[in-house]
């Protein structure tokens, strides 16, 4: 596994690491002992950085978490969210500084630790990345020592660009992948020059990018890509990228008919993001360890530079004018 610096920190991480919604919740049934071997298998192969939240599974995620930093006295490096647990979701509950420390304090119970390593802010209004008493509370907790860091999850390029004008922002999470390309258009060398890591999720389009669905795929009643297909429960480009199932289907087949020889298309797909150096980690999900090691060997596959127009011009033809503006 090969590491990037992560941002101005003196980190090192495993640029392929593990996103770990899916054993917390809305990604069908993930069993315990999957979850515990998902975690095991991507640290025996060299992940040594897990992205969790206290919304995934309401705490699920973040127990199993816990459990295993606690197992190893080896370095991980932990990235939490919160304030998607503030309802309604209003901008004021960000500025909060009880509630918010709350939530932390719950976080930090569920991991079994002093401190976190990175709290980000889990896609708050829009409003909430330009105002002040977002920056004081989140500097409250890193003077309290509860945080170590801290940056944002964003939805739209507009709030990634927004949140690094501040000073002790240290990492965006964005979605960026074969169907959505515009975060490296502008806000990749924006945060690169500021020192501010990228850490890239839904990088397989919600298992788009797999190339193993079709048609007639469906999703148990659990899984957001059922029930957030229209957006109903949370921002529709969580779930498949916000792009339509069947056009999606469509540039899955091109991209196919360009994908190497030794490479599956998840392996494309994965391999595409990290010939954007300005991206510190993706975090791909996993359901089974299978999948984690599939996910972990795109790492050290052969560059793709000769492919990377061929990528572009494919979004361009199918996609750009649909999702280009929308985040």
């Amino acid at each position: 596994m090969k590491s990037r610096k992560f941002g101005s920190l003196d980190w090192q991480v495993s640029e392929i690491s593990l996103g770990c919604w899916a054993m917390g919740a809305d990604w069908g049934d993930v069993s315990d002992e999957n979850a515990k071997d998902i975690l095991k298998t991507s640290f025996d192969n060299g992940v040594n950085f897990f992205d969790t939240a206290d919304v995934y599974g309401d705490g699920r995620s973040e127990k199993f978490v816990g459990e295993f930093i606690n197992s190893t006295s080896e370095r991980i490096y932990v990235a939490t969210k919160a304030g998607r647990r503030i309802f309604p979701h209003e901008a004021q509950g960000y500025y909060d500084k009880d509630l918010m420390e709350s939530f932390v304090d719950r976080s930090l119970k569920n991991l079994n630790v002093d401190t976190i390593d990175l709290l980000q802010m889990h896609c708050p209004p829009t409003e909430v990345y330009s105002h002040d008493l977002t920056y004081e509370m989140l500097d409250d907790l890193v003077t309290k020592g509860k945080i170590q860091h801290y940056g944002f999850s964003v939805q739209t390029v507009e709030e990634a660009i927004a949140c690094i004008q501040r000073p002790h922002t240290k990492s965006v999470q964005i979605i960026f992948n074969m169907f959505r390309l515009k975060p490296a258009e502008e806000f990749f060398n924006l945060a690169k020059d500021k020192g501010v890591a990228i850490i890239v999720r839904v990088p397989l389009a919600s298992g788009l990018l797999t190339g193993k669905m079709n048609s007639n795929s469906t999703f148990p009643e659990n899984d957001h890509r059922n029930y957030n297909i229209n957006g109903d429960a949370f921002d529709v480009g969580e779930t498949f990228s916000g792009v339509d199932f069947n056009t999606a289907l469509k540039v899955v087949d091109e991209l196919k008919s360009i994908t190497p020889e030794g490479f599956s298309l998840s392996q494309l797909a994965l391999k595409w993001i990290l010939m954007h150096d300005a991206v510190s980690v993706i975090i791909p999900g996993a359901k089974n360890s299978d999948q984690a090691l599939n996910n972990i060997s795109a790492s050290s596959l052969p560059d793709i530079s000769n492919l990377m127009k061929q990528i572009e011009n494919i979004y361009a033809t199918y996609l750009k004018d649909e999702i280009h503006p929308r985040w």
